[in-house]
């Protein structure tokens, strides 16, 4: 019985021994930064080699539940299947019987919680702890729990941390396409004898894809443009920014027909968006000695031009610059403008605003507004026309961006 009690010691020192060195080694692992892949080789050698369990399987969730470890099984696991069946255990039990096929293979599950929250499920069959006792098993299953636990949530540790480096780099991104789509936006625009032009513009989001522009050609030509990309984000930003470039680009080499503009532009933006998003734009030409405004409207919201009182939409073009790889046809518009005639160019976001009874906005509120403050300069009607638009949207906020480019032609 002495020689007995002394392999029982020994035996319960050895395994105390065995507890602290694996403790170590995944504190070590942990402290070093090792990756998942050797996190997971650690909870496989001391399941596999050191206490032999023949068959068992991780599941943690991440995004969704995945399976980490898998031993002793064959084919796919189905892990939304089986979380169903394991979510009613919250402490480590023996399984009797479960209508998982795939449980019934195991003798024993482990749970990890964290917050009283599963976020992993250790499955288990086999093991070296045939002849122990009831309460020696459970310790067992207790420092087997204590090891999943801590490897899991240093492996949950290190998703969050990725998760939060992946939205610093995010932000970043943000933050330097915010700025620059703000250097899109002219930052100097005209008012004189010849015309006064204003825009004021917000964004739904940090960057989205609203566009305008003003190009002096010469000192009697200019070109007045807006557009709107399909989709909003970082995509949408730089796809605008790379338009502009174009567009500028083009112009800067030589003056052409505006048709020929508009072909070149819809090639750039296939060959960029590759089909997954489509540009509306507005340009326009327009020459202060002979007042001819020439235009093309490749599936803008129609700008208009008004005296006043009578209201001229300018709707003649194309479909949207991308949705297909050759424009089916083009027409540009062309007029003499009035003096004292004021060109207004506008977004969706405006006139798809929707107020507390999901009204829209529409062109014919806009137009009125128009109208209404007249007289005033376009910096200072462009101001009261987003003010109104604030009381038209009380408590709801800006659906899309939201962007308005005004021209009085003297």
């Amino acid at each position: 019985m002495h020689s007995n009690l002394i392999t029982t010691l020994e035996q319960q020192l050895s395994f105390q021994e065995f507890k602290l060195s694996s403790l170590l080694e995944i504190t070590n692992a942990i402290n070093t930064n090792q990756p998942v892949e050797i996190l997971s080789k650690i909870l496989h050698f001391v399941l596999k080699e050191q206490l032999h369990f023949d068959k068992f399987i991780l599941l943690h969730k991440q995004s969704e539940w995945q399976t980490l470890l898998k031993v002793g099984v064959k084919g796919t696991i189905k892990e939304n299947e089986i979380i169903l069946s394991l979510s009613r255990f919250q402490e480590i039990t023996s399984i009797d019987s479960s209508p998982s096929e795939l449980i019934n293979q195991f003798e024993s599950v482990v749970p990890v919680l964290h917050h009283k929250q599963a976020i992993a499920y250790l499955l288990l069959s086999g093991g070296s702890d045939k002849n122990a006792t009831t309460r020696e098993k459970l310790h067992n299953m207790r420092f087997i729990q204590t090891l999943a636990n801590i490897i899991v949530v240093a492996i949950e540790n290190k998703r969050m941390a990725q998760l939060n480096l992946k939205q610093a780099r995010l932000k970043k991104e943000l933050e330097v396409a915010s700025e620059m789509q703000k250097m899109l936006f002219p930052s100097d625009l005209p008012s004189n004898k010849k015309m006064d032009i204003s825009a004021k513009h917000t964004s739904r989001h940090q960057v989205g894809g609203d566009y305008y522009d003003f190009i002096q050609l010469n000192d009697n030509e200019f070109i007045l443009c807006i557009g709107d990309v399909s989709g909003k984000g970082i995509s949408a930003a730089m796809l605008m920014a790379n338009f502009q470039a174009t567009l500028r680009t083009l112009f800067s080499y030589q003056q052409f027909e505006l048709d020929f503009l508009i072909e070149e532009l819809n090639k750039k933006v296939i060959q960029n968006a590759k089909g997954e998003k489509f540009i509306t734009f507005f340009v326009s030409h327009y020459n202060v000695e002979t007042r001819k405004l020439t235009f093309i409207n490749a599936g803008h919201n129609h700008p208009f031009i008004t005296n006043g009182k009578q209201v001229t939409l300018l709707d003649k073009g194309t479909i949207g610059l991308g949705m297909m790889d050759d424009l089916p046809f083009i027409n540009q518009g062309a007029l003499i403008v009035e003096p004292n005639s004021t060109l207004v160019m506008y977004t969706d976001g405006i006139i798809e605003l929707e107020n507390s009874k999901n009204e829209f906005f529409e062109l014919d509120r806009l137009i009125k507004l128009v109208h209404q403050y007249y007289p005033l300069k376009m910096e200072d009607m462009n101001n009261l026309i987003f003010s109104k638009l604030d009381e038209w949207r009380a408590e709801k906020n800006f659906v899309d961006d939201t962007a308005i480019f005004s021209c009085r032609f003297f």
